[in-house]
């Protein structure tokens, strides 16, 4: 690779990694297994990096890259078990300790999407998290366009019937 386009990859990659580490934690629940999806795509974007001209969205195409390591990542036997004491571990290193700073807006957040399935969840992170299109998404994960509205549809009304309504 050319200086030019490794000083330029480096940019880009430095400027989106901790967006990238956040959607990788939103689809797998797992700090340490973001760390690892994104540790993969920036080497297989790394390796692609001369083809971005014919990328349409760069951002689109690194979602859709994290979800399928993510998809790969879960086929892997090792990947099965699951240890009980992991939410300690899922409080990561870069969230705040206090409840500042939305933290327990994020925290609620998460454990209403670890009550979906893997499949919803990925659909609504990708739909509003990372401001995808239905067809964007369904792009991404591989499915008909008609099956992602169907699952932001029912993944939203799992949500709504998940979080306690508010009394003015």
């Amino acid at each position: 690779m050319r200086t030019s386009d490794e000083a330029e990859f480096r940019d880009f990659a430095t400027a989106r990694m901790a967006g990238w580490r956040r959607t990788a934690y939103l689809l797998g629940r797992d700090w340490d297994l973001a760390e690892d999806l994104v540790a993969t795509v920036l080497g297989k974007l790394y390796r692609q990096w001369s083809r971005r001209a014919g990328i349409a969205s760069l951002d689109a195409y690194v979602n859709t890259m994290l979800v399928r390591a993510l998809l790969d990542e879960r086929r892997r036997p090792w990947r099965r078990e699951h240890p009980a004491d992991l939410d300690a571990e899922r409080a990561g290193p870069d969230r705040p300790a206090t409840p500042e700073e939305g933290t327990v807006d994020r925290l609620t957040l998460d454990a209403y999407l670890g009550q979906l399935g893997a499949r919803r969840r990925a659909v609504l992170v990708l739909r509003f998290y990372c401001d995808l299109s239905v067809e964007e998404t369904a792009e991404a994960l591989g499915i008909s366009v008609g099956t992602a509205k169907s699952q932001t549809a029912r993944g939203l009304e799992t949500l709504r019937a998940l979080v306690p309504v508010r009394e003015s």
